[in-house]
């Protein structure tokens, strides 16, 4: 009996840890899972999009489990949402064939080539610099909220992450170019003739990440005062 009744507490302590998400998360996480599933459907490169838009839906799943152990504003959800429904976008056409310039057209706009000077398809330059000024927010609410860490060394912490996620993103990207993708490897990579182009997607993410220290101090400077 006193082994059971131990069990009984223990049990209860997990239980306890594990929180509702709230209501307006769960949705988004809905719709970014859906947006993943939906962005496959008679996606002009079947191939290759699903190596780009399947591991969303782990992301969404380890978002949402950890969600219930570690409770976070929506903001940083809807902030990583944002990010994986670009992203999403982006695998659809595998990045390098992103049609921008013919919804621009469509909605009677400028075309962006033309108007910031772009040789190339730069859907995955604007992926980069989400990813920067996506996640900097939740990563430094998590270490403030969860960890104790000052806001100063959130965001630094932050800021390093975003780099170093960059880095190995790249890293694997050329793995799975190398191993998964086959003869259509270079459609996959999105290097467009870029020799620099892991770099440079790199630095958009770090400045990305740059902006979102930038933005989140001044917003939290303006609540102080």
């Amino acid at each position: 009996m006193e082994l059971r009744a131990v069990l009984q507490v223990r049990l209860g302590q997990v239980l306890s840890l594990r929180i509702a998400v709230p209501r307006l998360q769960v949705v988004l996480l809905g719709l970014t899972a859906a947006a993943a599933l939906l962005s496959l459907v008679d996606t002009p490169y079947p191939d290759l999009a699903p190596l780009q838009n399947l591991p969303t839906l782990a992301i969404v799943g380890g978002i949402g489990l950890s969600l219930r152990r570690w409770p976070m504003p929506t903001s940083t959800v809807l902030c990583v949402c944002l990010f994986l429904w670009l992203h999403t976008l982006g695998g659809r056409y595998i990045y390098s064939f992103v049609p921008y310039e013919d919804w621009a057209s469509a909605l009677g706009l400028p075309s962006p080539a033309q108007t910031l000077g772009l040789s190339r398809n730069s859907w995955d330059r604007l992926v980069h610099l989400s990813f920067g000024l996506c996640w900097v927010h939740p990563i430094s609410t998590w270490l403030a909220r969860h960890k104790g860490l000052s806001a100063s060394l959130a965001a630094y912490i932050a800021v390093e992450f975003v780099l170093a996620g960059s880095a190995v993103y790249e890293i694997f990207e050329w793995l799975l170019t190398v191993f998964m993708a086959g003869p259509d490897g270079a459609a996959y990579n999105g290097q467009q003739g870029d020799l620099w182009d892991p770099q440079k997607d790199m630095a958009m993410a770090g400045s990305g990440a740059v902006m979102a220290v930038a933005v989140l101090r001044l917003r939290a400077r303006r609540t102080a005062s």
